[in-house]
């Protein structure tokens, strides 16, 4: 089956999007993008530097005034053709994605695509929505209103798991909210960002409105971070980056929004359905090949289930299909690079020293960066396998004997991004969705999003939420304008300053 397009064709003018045109960076540096199931390169490009940064910035602030001074409703009306251009190009968007980053084209055009089309269909709604609260006289003698305005210009850095929606997760609250935009995504997978710009230019979106730079963190993302004219961050990433954004984006006194690594816990109470629990660990697992900051990736399972989990879980494994992204049969892809699945390798072998590796633990023959889906038992809750962010296809099963107990072990990483409570207990699982200390507590489920509710984190998972109206608080500043009613010149309140009632 043909899939696709050519790439080196598609983005010969450069994988830098700004002003609403493709042009080549400057850095004198140059990147290949590889195709981490083959091990390919499919295209080459000229990494962005500190004036293509200037250039992206500038194009947003010349922009802003026009876009901040739109409408709602026409702001919205752009956006619904926006997502109306996306859906057009569908089948390019799942190709490019799959190409770039190894995912199976199933999950590509039944997850990545079409969610991002909704998330721009549901931020062209919120778009008309963004209130302040109604006039008042809370002194008596002045009336108060809010107004929510655009921060500015926006600086944001997003991640290579998910290319496609994480531009769409940074660009879409912040145009919605009237701000203007630089995204600079990771420079291993460049692709669906810029279509994703491209489509937005499309639908008649004004230049300079989104703009993408495509260049190495320590060059490029350090200097958007920093850059003056950036009045707000929003950075995806590991907690480590994280940190390092912060401390640029202070020096500055910008606004930041960080959402960072996850270590996300699966709690299996023992009334739980064990085939609901067992196929949710699978799927939970190895979503995008682990490679997913919510995936679940420690299950803390209650003594009477334990070893029937373990075996389910190991049996199932043992199903999925890894091969090709573009076979239709393939179930897994590869890990995004060669480099990132040496490191999953180099995290389960040192475990092997503490821990038992019951399936998987290594990577097939084969050129591509591929990796065996993997349940590792034995590991103290201490060690690394438990508390350090794998990011690819390992499970890490430990058994607790009381509920206290595997709420605890729950919360017992630096990490709170995500969770789930498998129970047929309503209490039991009332009780978990308010002790794990987590942005999200999903119950007898494990991953689903939807564009209506906020993605975020707690402890080092990060601050500020994504998707859903509550994205909107971070993109948006509030002002307070407050109007005398009394036309009197002398104010009773000017004796504290000066003269006599």
């Amino acid at each position: 089956m043909k899939h696709g397009f050519d790439i080196a064709e598609r983005f010969a003018g450069g994988a830098q999007y700004i002003a609403g045109e493709l042009r080549p960076g400057t850095s004198g540096a140059r990147h290949r993008v590889v195709a981490p199931a083959s091990g390919e390169a499919v295209y080459e490009y000229e990494l962005a530097g500190p004036a293509d940064v200037d250039a992206a910035v500038a194009a947003a602030k010349a922009a802003l005034p026009g876009w901040a001074g739109a409408t709602p409703g026409e702001r919205s009306d752009a956006m619904h053709r926006f997502a109306a251009v996306l859906a057009e190009h569908a089948g390019d968007l799942a190709y490019a994605e799959s190409l770039q980053c190894g995912k199976p084209l199933k999950l590509t055009t039944e997850f990545d695509v079409p969610g991002t089309i909704d998330n721009t269909a549901f931020f062209a709604g919120a778009a008309r929505h963004l209130e302040g609260k109604a006039a008042g006289e809370y002194s008596g003698d002045h009336t108060s209103y809010v107004r929510r305005e655009p921060v500015g210009v926006v600086g944001s850095i997003a991640p290579w798991n998910y290319p496609l929606q994480m531009a769409a997760w940074k660009i879409l609250p912040a145009v919605a909210a009237g701000n203007t935009i630089v995204l600079k995504p990771a420079e291993l997978t460049p692709l669906t960002s810029l279509m994703f710009a491209q489509a937005a230019t499309e639908a008649g979106i004004p230049a300079g409105v989104i703009n993408i730079v495509n260049g190495t963190g320590k060059v490029a993302g350090e200097h958007l971070v920093g850059h003056p004219d950036v009045a707000m961050t929003s950075f995806t990433g590991s907690t480590v980056v994280g940190k390092r954004v912060a401390e640029v984006a202070t020096a500055t006194v910008k606004r930041l929004h960080l959402e960072l690594g996850g270590k996300a816990p699966f709690v299996v109470f023992d009334d739980a359905d064990l085939e609901a629990a067992v196929h949710g660990a699978v799927a939970g697992s190895l979503i995008n090949t682990g490679q997913d900051c919510t995936a679940a990736t420690r299950a803390y399972v209650q003594r009477p289930l334990y070893d029937a989990f373990v075996a389910g879980v190991a049996e199932l494994m043992a199903t999925v299909r890894v091969g090709d992204p573009f076979d239709a049969k393939t179930d897994l892809g590869p890990l995004v690079s060669h480099v990132h699945r040496d490191r999953v390798a180099a995290i389960v072998g040192r475990a092997r020293a503490y821990a038992t590796v019951v399936t998987g633990g290594e990577a097939p023959d084969s050129p591509g960066a591929y990796y065996l889906p993997t349940v590792i038992t034995g590991a103290a809750q201490d060690s690394e396998i438990v508390q350090a962010e794998i990011f690819g296809p390992v499970l890490v099963v430990l058994p607790f004997e009381t509920d206290d107990e595997g709420l605890a072990l729950a919360n017992d990483t630096p990490y709170g991004l995500a969770a789930s409570a498998w129970t047929r207990d309503v209490y039991r699982a009332g009780r978990a969705t308010r002790e794990i200390q987590a942005g999200c507590v999903w119950v007898n489920d494990h991953i689903p999003i939807i564009s209506e509710m906020p993605h975020g984190g707690y402890k080092a998972s990060g601050y500020g939420k994504d998707m859903s109206a509550y994205s909107l608080d971070e993109y948006t500043q509030v002002k307070h304008v407050m109007y005398d009613n009394t036309a009197i010149a002398r104010k009773d309140w000017h004796r504290t300053v000066f003269g006599d009632r």
